[in-house]
Parts: C-alpha cells; sequence; structure tokens
C-alpha cells in the first residue's frame, strides 16, 4: 500500500503538472524558470589562498565582455548570500572567476565548491572596457584586481597581432601572483605583451607618489592608455598621479564603495525589525555591515552602491551617505545599505 508520502507526490502532479521547464530544471539543475543558475565545471587552485571556479550558466545568461562583473549568489548556512566579482574569462567563453579566501562567501567558493554545485547568478554587468580602436596599453593592478584585467588580456592578447601591452602587477610574493604562469606563457607567446612582477614582501608598495618608479618599469606610460584595478588607496595614488602628469586616459575599476575622506555619520541604535535585533551601530560602518556582523540576513549585491541589490525600506530615523555625507531619510524610503551609515536611532524593514 502506497504510504502518505508518495500519495501527497501523487496528489500534488495531479493538481499541479509540471511545466516543461520544471521537467528540464529535474534533468539539468541550471534550467529555472525562477532564477538564472550556473553549474560548476572545474574549481582549480590559483594561489595558496585562492581558487578558480569555473561554471557553465544556463538559459538567460548574456555572454560577457572583457571587464564586466556579475553577481553570484550562494547558499550558505540556508541563507542565499551574494556578493560580485569580476569574471576572468575572455570575453563570450563560459564564464570563471578567481577568488580569495576571503570573508564568508568568498570562503566558500574557495573551499567547499566543488564540481557540480549550483550557483545563482545575475546578468553580467559593469563599465571597464577594453578601447574600440587598437592602441598602447598600460594595466596596473594589485592583489585581486588583477582578474577582469585577466579577462581583458585574454581576450585581447591572442587575437590581435598589433596588440601593445604592458601589464605591472604587485603582489605580496610570488606565490600570491594569480595567473603568474599562463601570463608568463603569454608574454612567451606573444611579444606584444609585457608583463612585469613586483613584490612588496621585497620591494615594498610600489610608489605611485611619482612619476619615477612608472618610468623606470614603463618609460613611455604617459603615452599609453591605462586602466587600473586594486585596492582603494592604489587606486587613488593613480588617480592622483596621472592627474598630476597630465597623461593619457586611466579607467579605474573599484572593487568597494569610494568613501568620501572623513565622513561618518552620528551613530546609533539600529533595529532590524523582521530580525528582532537592536545592536549599537558606529557611524562610519555601513549598515550592511552592522546587520551581517548581527547575523542578521540582508540582501547585497556589488557592496560598492551600483546595483541597488541592497536597498531596504527604512522604517523611521535617518542614514548618512558615507560616499557624499549627504544625510536623508523618511519613513518608507529606500536606503542602499551598502553605502549608509546610521545618522541617529533609525529601524529598518530586515
Amino acid at each position: 500500500m502506497a504510504g502518505p508520502t508518495l500519495l501527497s507526490r501523487l496528489a500534488t502532479t495531479l493538481l499541479h503538472p509540471l511545466t516543461p521547464q520544471d521537467v528540464l530544471g529535474l534533468l539539468d539543475p541550471v534550467h529555472s524558470s525562477r532564477q538564472l543558475r550556473g553549474v560548476v565545471t572545474s574549481v582549480t587552485r590559483a594561489t595558496p589562498g585562492a581558487a578558480t571556479n569555473a561554471f557553465r550558466p544556463g538559459p538567460g545568461w548574456r555572454a560577457h565582455d572583457a571587464g564586466q562583473w556579475a553577481r553570484i549568489g550562494v547558499d550558505v548556512d540556508g541563507v542565499r548570500q551574494w556578493r560580485s566579482y569580476s569574471l576572468s574569462a575572455p570575453a563570450s567563453a563560459d564564464p570563471e572567476i578567481t577568488v580569495s579566501d576571503i570573508g564568508l562567501v568568498s570562503g566558500t567558493l574557495v573551499r567547499h565548491t566543488k564540481p557540480g554545485d549550483v550557483l545563482f547568478l545575475d546578468i553580467p554587468e559593469g563599465d571597464f572596457p577594453l578601447p574600440d580602436e587598437p592602441r598602447p596599453l598600460l594595466m596596473l593592478t594589485a592583489g585581486s584586481g588583477l582578474t577582469p584585467v585577466m579577462s581583458m588580456i585574454r581576450t585581447l592578447v591572442p587575437t590581435r597581432r598589433d596588440a601593445d601591452v604592458v601589464l605591472i602587477h604587485s603582489s605580496r610574493t610570488p606565490e600570491d601572483a594569480l595567473f603568474r604562469e599562463e601570463l608568463a606563457e603569454l608574454a612567451d607567446q606573444f611579444p606584444g605583451l609585457r608583463v612585469v612582477h613586483h613584490h612588496t614582501a621585497e620591494a615594498g608598495r610600489l610608489d605611485l607618489s611619482s612619476p619615477a618608479q612608472l618610468e623606470g618599469l614603463c618609460p613611455d606610460w604617459r603615452e599609453r592608455a591605462a586602466y587600473a584595478c586594486g585596492p582603494a588607496g592604489f587606486l587613488d595614488d593613480a588617480e592622483a598621479l596621472w592627474r598630476r602628469e597630465a597623461a593619457a586616459d586611466l579607467t579605474i575599476e573599484r572593487f568597494q564603495a569610494d568613501f568620501a575622506p572623513g565622513v561618518a555619520g552620528a551613530g546609533g541604535r539600529v533595529v532590524f525589525e523582521h530580525a528582532d535585533v537592536e545592536v549599537d551601530a558606529p557611524g562610519d560602518v555601513p549598515l550592511l555591515v552592522v546587520a551581517e556582523d548581527a547575523g542578521v540576513a540582508a540582501p547585497a549585491g556589488c557592496r560598492m552602491g551600483i546595483c541597488h541589490a541592497c536597498l531596504t525600506p527604512l522604517r523611521s530615523g535617518q542614514v548618512t551617505d558615507l560616499r557624499t555625507g549627504q544625510v536623508h531619510g523618511e519613513p518608507g524610503e529606500l536606503v542602499q545599505t551598502c553605502v549608509s551609515a546610521a545618522a541617529g536611532p533609525l529601524s529598518l524593514d530586515l
């Protein structure tokens, strides 16, 4: 005799027949009419503290351009967490991300993700494009800032005989340098690529406070269209140098919000209404970080104030925009928790 579980499944199927998409979803996990997905095809160690996850996206994915990023979602302890990662594969190829083992989501991707696992996806975004016309390029990168530039190099260098690219990459040690072996092979194979490694453990921080060190590494840097990606201080120094020297174009990709120096709210007691949690929040810490530190599941995406995935209704109080210092807030207003701090006591619809 059929048990109650089997009977309930039969009844559910009869009352709610499966759609073609439901059947495809049973056969292939990347097919879903509800959420764009991808299945992990390989996980390889990139450095002792980083891994590259390649994945096959399902229907609805839009082929990425070199230099773009995408929001990636993983389920951690029953909660779907979203982060933004640069896509390091060549343009239009099946995507891959190279992730350092820092933080909850990145740590999960590096240490626990395996082939066959399902990732949740949003379509690629970002405006860090290669130039439309061929011209000499300078790529300045530090740490994981190499990942979007690697997509550019993989896209441009093997397909353009006239490519002229100088990459200056800063990492702590040779072992910490992402893509080191592949870059060496590309430079041997294609004379239009020159790779310079700078290791801070031996030589100290790459000094961009004056043009002297850069001129030693790339004498014609002023004539090259430049791209820079890395930590905030590294990028701030590059911007200041380019402004002073009136050099050619500099395009920057930041991995975190560009907060204005010295901006901070008053801070205050923050109430997360749905979670029934209250905490004291400093005035210079984004509310998203405050929520996560308190164990509150909060929506998140780029964490830079770009994608608006973190928008959360404000029930009461006001917030400070850490990029501009502007204080604002009305009941029901949607606030970006990744770039907003408490400007006094407030409550959020979380």
